[in-house]
């Protein structure tokens, strides 16, 4: 009876304890099973962020929405009458959409190329993050959706927006690899924003909407040429002739005078929206001060030759664009 009784109690405490290693186990199991799935999770949104900047990168966001700002703000000093907000959604999305799918069409024409660069050897399709046929794809529905919303405005807003797509994504991106006239070609498409605002807004072309135009076309020079002399040896390595070179294959010191020429000519350019009455005396100082002052340096750029004054340039050239056109639209008559 002893021997029965302490082969119970030691059965008991067997089972008992079989019983807490098989609650530690499933205990261990369900840590193990929520640890994986954090880890999962952690992972989708991981490789969520990733997509969402790889397109970010495809669309160029950043430049991208320069150029919707620069239509925008060229819209509004050309329209008349109190704001229309659901125009202004409409343009800047039909903008956005063909700007984007013309940088998308750029990096998939370019994608051997851009490995070769530094600063855009992270792009996705350079990478390898992103298929061509994806990138294609995108760029494909965004041209078509983009295009859509603009002719929802009249024929011209679809056609230059058209227009620009082509010229940037078929003519400047090839001629980039033989010839610097591929700048002059680019400042096209890299105008065309500013009179599809206009034409948004007055459903024709007028010379309000062509003064703006030549305004961004003149302002890319200067602009692209400081870019340029920043990264020649970047350009150089992947086989763009963007850069003017001498007779000793170096850098052409004189883009510094096309520089200052050109933005000198910004300063008649910019006076015709004064002289066509849309605009007061105030905004046409602004103008005329600013456009001096990117001919002035410039002119600098022309003397010096070097990377800080290449780099003075391209700054003020990112202010001048913004500048002008705020100020024009605050001083709207």
């Amino acid at each position: 009876m002893p021997d029965g009784g302490r082969r119970a109690r030691f059965e008991a405490r067997l089972f008992f304890l079989l019983g807490l290693a098989g609650l530690s186990f499933g205990l261990k199991e369900q840590t193990e099973a929520k640890v994986q799935t954090k880890v999962v999770e952690r992972s989708v949104a991981s490789l969520a962020l990733q997509k969402v900047q790889d397109y970010k990168m495809l669309v160029k966001f950043r430049l991208t929405m320069t150029v919707v700002f620069s239509s925008v703000l060229s819209f509004l000093i050309a329209q008349t009458g109190p704001v229309n907000w659901l125009a202004i959604l409409i343009l800047s999305s039909g903008g956005f959409l063909v700007t984007g799918a013309a940088n998308a069409l750029n990096q998939a024409l370019e994608k051997d190329y851009d490995k070769l660069m530094k600063r855009t050897a992270d792009r996705p399709l350079a990478a390898g993050r992103m298929s061509m046929s994806e990138a294609v794809m995108a760029a494909g529905f965004m041209s078509l959706f983009g295009i859509t919303l603009l002719a929802l405005f009249n024929p011209w807003a679809a056609f230059f927006g058209t227009l620009a797509l082509v010229t940037y994504a078929f003519l400047y991106t090839p001629m980039k690899r033989l010839s610097p006239s591929a700048v002059a070609i680019g400042a096209v498409p890299g105008a065309l924003p500013m009179l599809i605002g206009c034409v948004a807004a007055q459903g024709e072309i007028t010379f309000l909407g062509l003064s703006l135009f030549a305004l961004q076309f003149l302002w890319q020079f200067p602009h692209f040429w400081s870019i340029g002399w920043l990264g020649y040896e970047d350009y150089s390595n992947a086989g763009y002739k963007l850069m003017p070179t001498n007779r000793k294959g170096e850098r052409d010191r004189r883009i510094g005078l096309q520089a200052f020429l050109y933005a000198l000519f910004l300063v008649p350019v910019g006076l015709i929206p004064y002289l066509l009455g849309v605009s007061g005396w105030i905004s046409a100082v602004v103008v005329v001060g600013v456009s001096l002052g990117y001919a002035y340096f410039g002119w600098n750029f022309f003397k010096a030759g070097s990377r800080k004054s290449a780099l003075q340039l391209m700054f003020f050239s990112f202010a001048y664009i913004p500048v002008v056109l705020v100020a024009l639209l605050a001083d709207k008559i």
